[in-house]
């Protein structure tokens, strides 16, 4: 009887403990595998575990309370069958990928707690002393949710020991293959969308290679690498992310670019940067990295970039002002937008696209100077820009049940939402924004949600905040400039948000709905 209900007691733990791990290695995986930005994630968001702690300890008390052992299992059984419930993986905006990472992380903690499952068991049942087996388990499902950490610990040589492999792998493929033209592309933001236009321009004349959406770490990179270059690509464009220093410098050893584009620098990931001048640092490693004969080129309207000073050679491009590469007569509508380029040598040429908004226009520019350095003509760019379509998520403009959509949900910065404000501004209709607001920006991240609240007040006519917490800056920012408090709703979540836009009255006008960042699940 004792040895039975101690195996039920078993099972339920096994259960529950798993269903606690896959949740935790979910916000793990979230936050890339880094044991500080969880912890402190862990610190910042401890009250979702506020269920799981209180079941902890009412599990330890009916293990230390002494009582007899049958009792004991059977309350023990019936409290681990009701943890089930609330550990059990909840619908996520993006569910946890089983990567190989993951999966060896899990095998790991599987043979770990078998060992120490089994090793508490037998010899606790010799001496008869169930209690501390049953205080064994209870302790493991405790800790459950700092597991992926010990098991992240446990496999660290082996993980460096893999990554090594296929990086080394990946720069032998790279050495195979002495004339491809390797192109870095970063920047605090833009650094996506002048890849994805560079790839449609350059497409004009060469076979090109880009790392696809946004693998921009180096994982990612080499992953592309091994995977999808050939020997007959000519171009190899390869976007660089940073969070931390030094990131780009770890990508340049890696691919060796030959020339680099930096789209622009801003006060992004300042969690990590913690000040603006390590960004700009870090951003101008490509620069460093670039062989003497290589080309840099630079985005001339941005005041971070030219505030850093430097000293390489670089061709610069602009928007109507003075540069290299500088587009002009710009006439923009919900259309589309056409637009001049005017070179430094005094060529020019029209091109028309159906993006939308002055930010575009600067990102293709960028992208046009760098295809027309590599040899093709300026007009021969004219069909390829009419060609760009929007970057999946970064101003996508879409048509659902009569309404307009704007979709800038896949990331957001100061930059980026006074262009998403912008482009809502060409718009006729009523105008809605939809946001949490922005993240990731340290001490100044209340400040420039404020900001971000005072421009929206300027072109919006109702805006829905998404998350309580996060709505706070925003709403103040509104608040500033005498918005109406009666256009803005708060909303827990994205779904609340939409379906409360989409039952709202627009006063016999269209609707016209920008979405401003979408945040994942650990936020």
């Amino acid at each position: 009887m004792i040895l039975t209900l101690y195996l039920i007691c078993v099972l339920l733990f096994l259960v529950s403990t798993a269903m606690s791990v896959i949740d935790s290695m979910h916000f793990f995986q979230l936050n890339s595998y880094r044991f500080d930005t969880h912890t402190k994630w862990l610190r910042e968001n401890h009250s979702k575990y506020l269920p799981h702690a209180i079941l902890s300890v009412m599990l330890l008390i009916v293990v230390m309370v002494p009582i007899n052992i049958t009792v004991k299992l059977i309350l023990l059984a019936v409290l681990f069958a009701i943890t089930i419930k609330p550990e059990m993986p909840k619908k996520a905006k993006k569910p946890l990928v089983y990567t190989a990472r993951v999966k060896r992380m899990l095998a790991t903690l599987a043979v770990l707690v078998g060992i120490i499952v089994a090793a508490a068991t037998k010899p606790c049942f010799m001496n008869n002393r169930q209690t501390i087996a049953a205080f064994i388990l209870v302790l493991l499902y405790a800790f459950s949710p700092l597991l992926v950490l010990l098991a992240n610990l446990i496999n660290k040589p082996v993980e460096l020991s893999i990554n090594k492999h296929y990086t080394n792998d990946a720069k032998k493929i790279l050495a195979a293959c002495p004339d491809l033209t390797i192109i870095g592309v970063t920047g605090s933001y833009g650094k996506t969308s002048v890849k994805y236009y560079l790839n449609t321009l350059l497409r004009a004349k060469y076979n090109v290679l880009m790392t696809p959406e946004s693998y921009n770490t180096p994982m990612g990179v080499v992953k592309t690498i091994r995977g999808s270059l050939k020997a007959t690509h000519e171009i190899f464009i390869c976007e660089m992310g940073a969070k931390w220093v030094g990131d780009i410098k770890e990508l340049c050893d890696i691919v060796h670019p030959q020339h680099g584009v930096i789209t622009s620098i801003g006060p992004q990931h300042l969690e990590s940067f913690k000040t603006l001048d390590a960004v700009k640092g870090t951003k101008f490693e490509l620069a460093d990295a670039l062989p003497a004969d290589g080309m840099l080129f630079l985005n001339g309207d941005d005041q971070n970039i030219k505030d850093y000073g430097c000293k390489r050679p670089a061709i610069t491009y602009s928007v109507e002002g003075d540069a290299d590469y500088v587009a002009y007569d710009l006439s923009v509508s919900e259309k589309g937008t056409s637009f001049r380029v005017r070179t430094k040598d005094g060529e020019t040429e029209c091109y028309s696209t159906r993006l939308i908004g002055r930010h575009n226009v600067l990102n293709i520019v960028g992208a046009i100077a760098i295809s027309h350095k590599l040899g093709i003509p300026l007009s021969d760019l004219k069909g390829q820009v009419r060609k760009l379509e929007g970057v999946p998520h970064r101003l996508e403009l879409s048509e659902k049940n009569g309404v307009t959509i704007i979709d800038d949900a896949y990331n957001s910065n100061p930059s980026g939402t006074k262009a998403a404000l912008e482009a809502l501004s060409l718009f006729d209709g009523y105008k809605i924004l939809v946001t949490p607001g922005m993240v990731e920006l340290g001490e100044k991240q209340d400040e420039l949600n404020r900001e971000f609240g005072r421009n929206a007040a300027k072109v919006c006519d109702y805006v829905v905040l998404v998350g309580k917490k996060q709505a706070v800056p925003i709403k103040a920012g509104l608040l500033d400039e005498k918005y109406d408090e009666n256009k803005i709703f708060v909303a827990s979540t994205i779904n609340e948000a939409l379906t409360h836009v989409y039952a709202l009255a627009s006063h016999g006008k269209k609707k016209v709905i920008l979405l401003e960042n979408d945040l994942p699940d650990n936020y």
